[in-house]
Parts: C-alpha cells; sequence; structure tokens
C-alpha cells in the first residue's frame, strides 16, 4: 500500500473540524497508520515548506503554521497521494470542487485547513520531519481485502 502524508493546520483545530476531516478521511478507505498532535516548530515549519523559500507568501505561511497547535498523520491506501489530493481540493475553496474538504469547508487560499502531500517523494520527506519510524503503526483493519 502506498502512504502519504497530512496534516490539519491550526484553522481546523480552531473551526473544530478534526472530526469531521478525519472521518471522510477514513471514509474513503485510507488507513491511519501514524497520528499526533502537536506544535511546529519554525525549524520544522522551514524544513517542510523549504521549496517555497523566498516566495512572497513563505513567511506569512510559516507564521500561519506555527499559530496554534496541528494534527499530523500518515495515511495508507492504494494510490494514497493522488486520491488524498482530491479528496482535500484545490488550494482556491472557490475552485475546490463541493464535498471536497476545502471546497466544504475552506474560507482562504492562504489558510487552507490542511496540508497534503503531493507525491510519494514529498510524502517520505514530510513524513520524516513529523515522525519516527517507531511512531508508525503497522496493523490490519478488519475490513482490508474485502473492498
Amino acid at each position: 500500500m502506498e502512504r502519504t502524508f497530512a496534516y490539519l493546520k491550526p484553522n481546523s483545530i480552531q473551526r473544530g473540524l478534526v472530526g469531521e476531516i478525519i472521518r471522510r478521511i477514513e471514509e474513503k478507505g485510507f488507513k491511519i497508520v501514524a497520528l499526533k498532535m502537536l506544535r511546529i516548530s519554525e525549524s520544522r515549519a522551514r524544513e517542510l515548506y523549504r521549496e517555497h523559500a523566498g516566495k512572497e507568501f513563505y513567511e506569512p505561511l510559516l507564521a500561519f503554521v506555527q499559530s496554534g497547535p496541528v494534527v499530523a498523520m500518515i495515511l495508507e491506501g492504494e494510490d494514497a497521494v493522488k486520491r488524498l489530493r482530491v479528496l482535500v481540493g484545490k488550494t482556491d475553496p472557490t475552485e475546490a470542487y463541493p464535498g471536497s474538504i476545502r471546497g466544504s469547508f475552506g474560507v482562504s487560499v492562504r489558510k487552507n485547513l490542511i496540508h497534503a502531500s503531493d507525491s510519494v517523494e514529498s510524502a517520505e520527506r514530510e513524513a520524516r520531519i513529523f515522525f519516527d519510524e517507531s511512531e508508525i503503526n503497522d496493523y490490519s483493519l478488519v475490513i482490508e481485502g474485502q473492498l
């Protein structure tokens, strides 16, 4: 199974959407293999968004993701990266499909509720920023193999 990384940004927590977003992720058949709530340090934020360094939105993005707790997770599933990106929706909530997470709950391009890795390589790199290998759980769901 393919793994991907995501985290719920501070406004997801502030708006009380953690349970609803995780419910949607699980309903789509993703298996959560790692999950934790934490504050993102400046060094973690800079490492996570290093490809955006120097862009006009970089510093405001770093400040936003450090402004409160986040919920980080590693998910497993078939074609996990692509499927999660579809579920999350486009960055601009006005362009995100209705029913996607950002289409349903998003109000801002810059404060867009959730981050989802854009490739398997990014997912592996980003997951290592937040999780040690010992924090990733290998288990089977009762329904695995029945879908």
